[in-house]
């Protein structure tokens, strides 16, 4: 968020009740910013000591900051008990809350070219370019900008606050939102999307994208050029999207992520990392739609190769088992070693279905080597059984 004029450091110094200055007190503030975004000159905070560092190497010129540390050249440190409660002082006394009181706002400027239906509510500070469609029911809430042939369809809000919120003891804080949404040049928005302002950055959709209905696009999200999505997309605060994306309905995108160039999510898959260009996405967590198909079909099979995999583990478990057993001495007649042929031959034939079963599932080596071992032991005992008697 820019100030309409810069701000010198006493002053924001009697608006925060800094306890000291540290620093370069020349500075003038141009804007504030969340750390991710800051330029110089603009203002931002940093409450935590473990991003000290962070905020300290930051481009920003003005930090808020509950502990004294040394100021880096070219910046100056305010020292204040709660710099997030500070952080949203400064907003609100820049942007203060300005309920709508007409359905048009005086300040509002629409091109002549530009086609406004019936009851479209347009906020303060709004600017929309020649030639845009804006259908009736649409509200576009201040510090919206949308650029030239840009279609907004019925039901659409645009410049709703951010869903940011700081958790506290007694509950969750609200993080008052100063930002803005710009939709560029031939932007289309269908029926009932819903997109949010940043909490003090832009929300941007860019030239030639296409958002179908009922599309939701969080606080300072960046979606590039020529970008396709299809209903139901929802995506995460501060995430930023390349450009030539395309996005199939129902996906859930986590925020602060990066979707590079040219991407493509398939229907229903969530997205919670960054995503490299040119590739194919699906499922949850979306994963390059070959490993991902790959995984399914696996999957489909696991119930009956376990089943498979079970009764044999069990013959095999049966079959050492019987192995391990000591033999006992008897005097066989020839009714008896009739038999035990007869037994030797259907064991034998037990064995050999087994070890098929076991090649079947391509069974680990250690397996198959004991499973030769016990039918060379087998047929050695029935041939000495033979010539013994």
């Amino acid at each position: 968020m820019k100030f309409s004029k810069a701000i010198a450091v006493d002053t924001l110094a009697s608006w925060a009740n800094a306890s000291k200055i540290i620093g370069d007190r020349t500075i003038q503030a141009t804007g504030i910013n969340e750390i991710h975004k800051v330029e110089k000159g603009d203002i931002t905070f940093v409450d935590v000591e473990k991003y000290f560092q962070k905020a300290l190497s930051s481009a920003a010129s003005i930090i808020l900051i509950n502990r004294e540390v040394e100021a880096p050249k070219d910046k100056v440190l305010l020292v204040c008990e709660n710099p997030f409660e500070v952080y949203n002082r400064i907003i609100k006394k820049n942007r203060p809350f300005r309920p709508l009181d007409s359905v048009i706002h005086a300040s509002a400027y629409i091109h002549p070219s530009a086609i406004i239906e019936p009851n479209v509510t347009i906020g303060p500070n709004v600017r929309i370019g020649k030639n845009s469609y804006i259908q009736s029911q649409v509200v576009i809430r201040e510090y919206t900008k949308i650029g030239d042939a840009v279609t907004i369809q019925s039901g659409t809000v645009i410049g709703s606050d951010a869903f940011y919120f700081q958790r506290k003891e007694d509950g969750f804080q609200k993080w008052t939102s100063g930002g803005e949404v710009i939709i560029e040049d031939r932007v289309e928005i269908g029926p009932n999307c819903t997109i949010c302002k940043g909490v003090s950055g832009s929300t941007i959709i860019g030239t030639g994208s296409k958002l179908d209905g009922q599309v939701h696009i969080g606080h300072g999200v960046v979606i590039g050029k020529n970008c396709l999505l299809a209903a139901q997309v929802g995506i995460g605060g501060k995430t930023s999207i390349g450009n030539e994306v395309t996005i199939y309905g129902q996906v859930g995108i986590a925020p602060r992520l990066q979707v590079a160039d040219k991407v493509v999510i398939l229907a229903k898959s969530g997205v919670s990392k960054n995503l490299k260009a040119d590739t194919t996405y699906f499922g949850y967590p979306a994963r390059e739609v070959s490993l991902q198909y790959k995984a399914l079909a696996a999957l489909r099979l696991l119930p009956d190769l376990m089943k498979k995999m079970q009764l044999s583990i069990l013959l095999c478990t049966l079959l050492l088992s019987s192995y391990a057993c000591q033999p006992t001495e008897v005097k066989l007649t020839r009714e008896d070693k009739k038999a035990v042929d007869t037994l030797t031959t259907n064991q034998l034939k037990l064995e050999r279905h087994l070890q098929d079963s076991l090649c079947d599932l391509r069974r680990d080596s250690i397996i198959q080597k004991a499973v030769d071992s016990i039918l060379i032991t087998r047929k050695l005992q029935e041939e000495r059984l033979r010539e013994g008697n």
